[in-house]
């Protein structure tokens, strides 16, 4: 078995590298879903051993729809992750979800199209995970004070609407999702969100609040230069906030890394050894249970 790592931290737009992390060595690692994003990065920081990996890569390169994510979590379960962190830019629904602020949200809305793979399952094994609370309560919990001790001002919950883009929404898109009673719009919550609840993994997000979408009359329509500028504001905040969760992380009481032994409908006598190798470190658990 891989020595653990505690926390892995998904970095997004604006978010590339992680200050502080020590003796840091670098893996570019193959998957049987292809290569993840970038090499992922482990080192410690506060005393915990963690990973890093930019989730567009370093140099920016991949669109949303673009992003390897299975072989991103299929990489950091096969070296012993235990808990996700991804750090993301957002558009508000909210006025009092205001730019520059931190949210962690609780709820997602799927719109994106059904093209980015969101299993790890088919091909012969089914499993169909709950997914009723998207993120994992107890990294949210951890996260959320994380970023308060961090000085930003944060939200606790709300609605992640994930669109497909790479185009930003419309006026009445934008509308359509405040009626709904949404918070936020962003691109990346799925299928992150499903892959690391099939991986086992605890999974919450700290979100930055870049824009208000296009709804805002005041505010106006977002663009990529708006999102960058206020990510550039606010990054120092976001990764004290991850270096303060880091040094704060224990053991917690949450039942993600269970979450197979409920959802394997296929007998594990009947998955093929073909199966087993190519889902190894996300079934091993699960069928280590049935020895």
């Amino acid at each position: 078995m891989p020595e653990p790592i505690e926390l892995a931290i998904l970095g997004g737009s604006g978010f590339y590298e992680m200050p502080g992390l020590r003796a840091v060595e670098e893996l570019d690692i193959a998957t049987p879903f292809g290569k993840p994003s970038d090499p992922i990065r482990i080192g410690t920081l506060g005393g915990k051993r963690i990973a890093f990996l930019a989730r567009h890569g370093r140099k920016h390169h991949l669109l949303p729809s673009e992003l390897p994510q299975q072989a991103n979590f299929w990489a950091l379960k096969s070296l012993g992750v235990s808990r996700v962190l991804a750090v993301s830019a957002v558009g508000s629904l909210r006025e009092d979800y205001a730019p520059g602020q931190l949210v962690v949200p609780n709820q997602i809305i799927d719109r994106t199209r059904g093209t980015r793979p969101s299993t790890f399952f088919g091909n012969g094994v089914v499993a169909h995970v709950a997914f009723g609370e998207p993120f994992c309560w107890a990294l949210q919990e951890r996260s959320l004070l994380a970023a308060r001790d961090a000085g930003a001002i944060t939200h606790s919950g709300g609605t992640y609407v994930v669109i497909e883009g790479p185009t930003f929404g419309t006026r009445g898109e934008s509308e359509l999702y405040r009626s709904w009673g949404a918070s936020l719009v962003g691109m990346t919550a799925l299928p992150e969100a499903k892959l690391a609840r099939e991986a086992e993994l605890c999974y919450a997000m700290l979100a930055t609040v870049t824009d208000y979408d296009a709804w805002h009359e005041q505010a106006g329509p977002v663009d990529a230069e708006i999102v960058m500028r206020r990510l550039t504001e606010t990054v120092e905040t976001t990764q004290k906030a991850v270096g303060i969760l880091t040094a704060t992380l224990a053991d917690d009481s949450c039942d993600c890394g269970q979450v197979l032994n409920a959802a394997l409908v296929t007998p594990p006598m009947m998955i093929a050894e073909e199966s087993r190798d190519r889902l190894a470190p996300i079934l091993q658990r699960r069928l280590e249970k049935d020895l």
